[in-house]
């Protein structure tokens, strides 16, 4: 597993070099521009539209505008929010969440603007069942540069729909059912297996239903889930409400200066909280990734553009609301650096584990604080040691995890490997506990309301994981369908729903290898759309600016008042 866990570690460093995110961000910034600003046109002009107002029963598509941002949303607001927000401050510091931001603003220009490609270029043989996305986008958009160009563009279709396959399966399913079996085993001793098998039987009886069953069911399930969560955290934050000046200017300086380690923080730099709050971002608002658009392309309209404005909201939503949020809840409560939970009284020794590789002795778990519940099988922990220097931390400071297990006798603390030429000695006696993921914001709520964070984070938790895994299996659907047409579309349903229950069987144990795992998908699937927008973006800012000028004359104005809330919400607007 660490040698797989290596070359993981490699293929990111790859994906997620400082060139291709400066190419992102560059890639925001020009859009930014070139649309004049579309981010005050999606605050504006696209809530009226999903408001139900544009609405009309006889355009083609499946699904209406509110229901189409819904089910794009549910793949995004889901525990990239819980999750994915601790990680990157776990890892990288306050500082990450100010390049979330950053993501979230130019974020929204990307999104307007490979949806409306993907409107653009959208298959609508069947109109009450079309499909778009970048495969689509490439595959006919190269035609216009030439015929012999088609092929290319049906080639370079297919290569993205392989990588679209890889951020369905891992980011957009196995990250969300591991998240949801560790949160519940911690809290309540169920079997992370049980969950995954749970989590399958859920999906499966959605995602056979197609997008219309997935529209209706994100339709009303994304607003009640964020509805609920922004609620217990306003309660967390009010509570808190004298840290949040501070934490503001914490997270503006430590994106710009190393941040000190402290606790269970072990130091990060302002490069490596860039690295981090980039990734984070971009896989919980898929910005540039490619996978949104084809939610979208199921809306019910005739102005392409139209549904671009609506897809700008979903960064705002997803990261400068939510995973803000989040963020500020785990920096208010002091999670993210908090002290150890026990003292070693007598120090594990270090011992060499091979060539260039350290690990600890194996030994009991020292006694826990009177009122904590006792030691079990299966925890994981870690402890700080000092040894090569970390660019990673701006220090020599690094973790070694470990795994409480039955040995037959007792409870022992078997440890992981450090790999490096210097031998690492003991930075301090404490042992922490590992909360990864979604479980270390259930413990920031926790610290506020004893019981908050179990029974908030996790019925969250198993809302969202269920709300992404839907969408991100229609996504892998539309890639199934590109590749092998309908024929291939049950197979890889059950697949899906398989690998489910894989995530959950206990082979992912550290925030890094869940890190590795997650930006696997999101950084394929974003070198193969980036590409793609910067060959035929200037198409869709030629019929971005030709809707504006329109909308400003009167001529694409709204044809009716808007529906009742409860047609938007179940899209009987526009049957």
């Amino acid at each position: 597993m660490d040698a797989f866990n290596d070359f993981l570690g490699a293929v990111n460093d790859v994906l997620w070099h400082d060139t291709v995110l400066f190419a992102i961000l560059g890639t925001g910034i020009l859009f930014t521009f070139w649309t004049t600003f579309s981010q005050w046109r999606a605050l504006t002009h696209g809530w009226a539209v999903i408001r139900g107002r544009y609405d009309d029963p006889n355009d083609p598509g499946a699904i209406n505008h509110f229901q189409a941002l819904s089910a794009a949303l549910s793949a995004t607001v889901g525990l990239g929010n819980i999750g994915g927000v601790a990680l990157a401050i776990a890892l990288g510091g306050p500082g990450a969440v100010f390049w979330m931001w950053v993501v979230g603003f130019f974020g929204m220009s990307i999104k307007l603007t490979e949806v409306t490609l993907s409107m653009l270029y959208r298959n609508t043989d069947d109109p009450d069942d079309p499909h778009g996305g970048p495969m689509w986008v490439i595959k006919k958009g190269m035609r216009r540069f030439g015929p012999n160009l088609g092929t290319l563009g049906t080639v370079i279709g297919g290569v993205f729909c392989v990588t679209l396959l890889i951020s369905a399966t891992t980011g957009g399913n196995m990250f969300q059912a591991w998240n949801v079996g560790q949160i519940t085993e911690t809290y309540f001793g169920i079997p992370s297996v049980a969950c995954g098998i749970i989590l399958a039987v859920v999906v499966g009886s959605v995602i056979i239903g197609g997008i219309k069953r997935i529209g209706a069911v994100a339709g009303r399930l994304v607003p009640f889930m964020c509805a609920l969560y922004l609620l217990a955290g306003s309660y967390v934050l009010i509570v808190n409400a004298q840290e949040i000046p501070g934490l503001l200017v914490l997270i503006v300086q430590s994106a710009f200066a190393p941040t000190e380690a402290a606790g269970a923080f072990i130091g990060g730099t302002a490069a490596y909280a860039f690295l981090i709050g980039m990734k984070r971002a971009l896989f919980s608002n898929e910005a540039g990734q490619g996978s949104a658009p084809i939610a979208h392309s199921a809306v019910k309209t005739k102005e392409p553009v139209r549904e671009g404005i609506v897809a700008g909201l979903e960064p705002f939503i997803d990261t400068l609301v939510v995973c803000t949020f989040t963020a500020l809840v785990i920096l208010s409560t002091g999670i993210w650096n908090r002290p150890a939970e026990v003292n070693f009284m007598q120090l594990p020794t270090v011992q060499q584990a091979g060539e260039s590789a350290w690990t600890l002795e194996t030994v009991e778990p020292p006694a826990l604080p009177r009122g904590a519940d006792d030691w079990s099988a299966g925890q994981n922990v870690f402890m700080v040691v000092t040894a090569h220097e970390n660019r990673n931390t701006a220090n020599s400071l690094h973790r070694i995890d470990g795994t409480v297990v039955d040995d037959g006798e007792r409870l022992v603390i078997q440890w992981g490997t450090l790999r490096g030429p210097v031998e690492p000695t003991l930075h301090d006696p404490g042992i922490y506990f590992s909360y990864v993921g979604a479980t270390l914001t259930a413990k920031a709520f926790d610290t506020v309301q004893d019981g908050l964070g179990m029974w908030l984070v996790t019925i969250a938790a198993w809302l969202f994981a269920i709300s992404t895994m839907i969408s991100w299996a229609y996504y892998g659907e539309q890639g199934i369908v590109y590749l092998f047409g309908k024929r291939g579309v049950m197979p890889y349903k059950l697949i899906y729903c398989a690998l489910i229950i894989v995530a959950t069987l206990g082979f992912i144990q550290t925030d890094t290898e869940l890190d590795n795992l997650t930006g696997l998908g999101t950084g394929v699937m974003l070198i193969a759309n980036l590409p793609i927008m910067l060959l035929l973006g200037y198409q869709a800012m030629r019929a971005y600016h030709n809707y504006i000028d329109r909308l400003k004359r009167g001529e694409v104005g709204p044809g009716h008042p808007a529906p009742s809330i409860e047609d938007v919400i179940s899209g009987r607007d526009v049957r």
